[in-house]
């Protein structure tokens, strides 16, 4: 008997990276102490503890057990939609918002709103890994946008153009970036929206780690006022990072009228609503959180300032990007894998990261280090033992059942 398939283009698609990475600890001996985990961006302190206990009293009320509004509770969206249109400079309605279990699942209901299989969505590189494999398993194309370091890791609107074809549906962008933590300015993102406008396609615009923007920059941008911002526009947001819930899996939307009813038929198949819990709670704590956010947002913001004066030390490694989260860092083996310079890493010196291959074609010589994961202590000891890491050279194999020389995630 012939034994049923599973879905060809879901087969085709690597197993998540963070699992199979954390595979690599289990090598390690310890003979430098603890390991250091910079491999995936995560909130290592716990939520305030007044937003534990409302996160608790709500789990324990019979109404967060009830299912709720699919495109989200009303006091969530309301309050949501007041604090964007004050970040923003722009009137966003709660008709606007949507929420949903996590910025994942987020990007997921957009890409299934916006395209279909056989279609194209344009996404620079290097690119958020759940993105392509989201893209991958829904069959729809995804054309890599390529930047570099030289140019702070930032598209090229020409190049981006030049790209479009009829089957081009969206532009995918993530600013602040992951893997590379580079901020696009107000400028380029309007430069990439009026292009976007003009060739009938949405801007699908991921700001999951937009609370770590220096508060001194002003708006992150001025999309939101722009006339098309309703038919061409989608925000992506995640609560996990800024309110330290990632496990509530938490994230938020800002739609335009026509495609939210769209989104809300997806969402309405996927989990019909986000968990209540976390909505109750943020409702509270989106206004009443602002000094803990923009306290541990500075704390960040002073990891990234030791990270990059220590790793300029460090003989061999190279900061060509840092910002948020995360450091893009270039290793010191020209033409090795980064897969195998990061197994080596986790084996031998006990600092978990993730290779730039993960993170789409042509990044072989980058890993991503979620500095933002360790304090002070941890940054000055992951430099000590880069300093004193050597790998066997050359010789890597493909990496971790990666399809066509492209990467997949976080």
């Amino acid at each position: 008997m012939t034994p049923p398939r599973s879905n060809p283009l879901l087969s085709a698609v690597a197993a998540p990276p963070i699992p199979h990475v954390a595979r690599w600890a289990a090598g390690y001996g310890g003979r430098h102490g603890p390991l250091i985990n910079c491999s995936q961006a995560v909130p290592q302190h716990a939520p305030p503890a007044e937003l534990a206990a409302r996160l608790a009293a709500a789990a324990a009320s019979p109404e967060a057990a009830r299912y709720g509004e699919i495109l989200g509770d009303a006091a969530l969206r309301a309050a949501y939609a007041a604090h964007v249109s004050a970040i923003y400079g722009a009137r966003i309605e709660a008709g606007q918002i949507a929420v949903t279990a996590g910025c994942n699942q987020a990007f997921f209901a957009a890409m299934i709103a916006v395209a279909g299989a056989g279609d194209a969505v344009i996404l620079p590189t290097p690119w958020y890994f759940n993105h392509q494999m989201t893209l991958d398993m829904l069959g729809i194309e995804k054309r890599a946008l390529p930047t570099a370091a030289a140019d702070g890791f930032l598209p090229d609107p020409a190049a981006f153009e030049a790209m479009i074809d009829d089957r081009t549906k969206a532009l995918v962008l993530v600013s602040p970036n992951n893997p590379t933590g580079a901020v696009y300015p107000p400028e380029l993102l309007a430069a990439l929206f009026r292009i976007a406008v003009r060739r009938g396609l949405y801007v699908v615009l991921d700001e999951t780690y937009r609370d770590y923007l220096p508060p001194e920059a002003g708006p992150p941008h001025g999309l939101y006022g722009e006339a098309r911002a309703e038919t061409n526009l989608i925000g992506l947001y995640s609560f996990s990072k800024a309110y330290a819930i990632p496990g509530h899996r938490t994230g938020a939307m800002i739609l335009g009228g026509a495609i939210a009813a769209e989104i809300e038929k997806v969402l309405d198949c996927m989990q019909i609503c986000a968990p209540r819990p976390p909505q109750a709670a943020l409702a509270w704590a989106i206004d009443a959180l602002a000094e803990f956010r923009a306290a541990n947002a500075a704390t960040i913001a002073g990891r990234a300032r030791l990270f990059e004066e220590a790793i300029a030390a460090v003989p061999g490694w190279r900061l060509d990007q840092i910002g948020a989260y995360f450091a893009y860092v270039r290793h010191p083996w020209p033409g090795r894998s980064a897969e195998s310079v990061a197994a080596d890493l986790a084996r031998e010196a006990g600092i978990l990261t993730l290779p730039g291959s993960f993170f789409g074609p042509g990044q072989d010589e980058h890993l991503r280090i979620a500095f933002a994961n360790v304090g002070e202590d941890g940054i000055r000891a992951t430099m000590r033992r880069l300093a004193g890491f050597r790998t066997a050279e050359p010789a890597a194999g493909p990496s971790h059942g990666r399809r066509d020389g492209e990467g997949s995630h976080p």
